[in-house]
């Protein structure tokens, strides 16, 4: 029986109310948890030994926006990664009083456990426009470090785009900022033109980088871009988008809007594990940014034939 058929290890939803959420595993082994809370108002971390218990694990509250100014409103997605010794959290926020001028912001904490340490701002992650943008995602390849994010790029019609730079640090980008995607296709444009959420996954000598598309309610769903592991990724020719969603939502299992992913794995350090938010009912009444029930769900994935993931379809609860 394959992983996709077989029933899921994990309760679902792992954590309820917990939006755009990312788990990574430390080198020690524990899994931490972060995610955009309903409020928009804070950052929160979960830590355990294992994926099931981050369930169970008590959360704390690592930083709280501001009253005032910059930072003080629309906190949301927030990532925490490992690099050069410290622990960094990339974020979005907007100033408070201007809630829809929102960029992306970088937290570091240099003690061990990341839930211990204090965390200093660094500051604003500086792109080539000053213009909307969000979902801040690091990761390394071939030595450089790059970002992932979406922005929206002025001239066009699209809300927001994915685009990569190389990064001098965890805070600072460098070099030519390019674009690898925009909303082209009518899945990506439901409600609104949105790619965003970028998440990077490299196996099978290629490079894959899933992102999310169209409103945040029941057509939300994910796309996917793929790279050749030896090529340049800063050249938007090496990235091959795929034509339709890779996954979406499933009536039969009663999930809807499933987004903006991350990648951990299972505790055999083996088995893929997809990490998305979704919602238990199709029909929202109102903004569905204020409707606070998207769930952190995981589930394993295998991979096809030729070499590509196979994310199936959401799990029921």
């Amino acid at each position: 029986m394959s992983p996709l058929s077989a029933p899921p290890p994990f309760r679902n939803p792992l954590a309820e109310q917990r939006a755009d959420p990312h788990i990574t595993r430390h080198a020690d082994g524990r899994y931490h948890f972060t995610a955009s809370v309903p409020s928009y108002d804070r950052i929160v971390l979960r830590s355990s030994r294992t994926l099931a218990g981050l369930a169970s694990a008590e959360e704390s509250v690592v930083w709280t926006r501001h009253a005032s100014g910059d930072m003080g409103a629309h906190i949301w997605a927030p990532e925490l990664h490992r690099a050069d010794g410290a622990w960094y959290i990339h974020f979005a926020a907007a100033p408070a009083d201007d809630v829809w001028r929102i960029r992306m912001w970088v937290l570091e904490s240099t003690h061990p456990d990341p839930h211990r340490g204090a965390w200093i701002e660094k500051g604003r992650i500086v792109t080539a426009w000053d213009t909307f943008s969000l979902d801040a995602h690091t990761f390394t390849h071939r030595g450089d470090r790059y970002l992932a994010w979406a922005q929206h790029e002025p001239g066009t019609d699209s809300g927001t785009a994915i685009f990569l730079s190389r990064m001098a640090d965890p805070w600072t980008l460098t070099g030519p900022q390019v674009r690898l995607s925009a909303p082209e296709y009518a899945w990506e444009r439901v409600g609104f033109a949105v790619n965003e959420g970028p998440a990077v996954l490299r196996r099978n000598g290629r490079v894959f980088m899933t992102y999310s598309a169209s409103a945040t309610d029941a057509n939300y769903c994910m796309g996917l871009l793929t790279a050749d592991d030896t090529s340049d990724l800063m050249d938007p020719a090496s990235w091959v988008k795929s034509p339709e969603p890779v996954f979406a939502g499933c009536a039969e299992a009663g999930q809807y809007g499933p987004g903006h992913n991350s990648f951990t794995v299972a505790e055999d350090g083996r088995t893929d594990v997809l990490v998305y938010h979704a919602r238990p009912y199709e029909r929202i009444e109102g903004d569905p940014l204020r409707d606070p029930n998207r769930h952190t769900r995981v589930q394993p994935f295998g991979w096809r034939a030729d070499g590509t993931p196979d994310f199936g379809t959401p799990v029921r609860t």
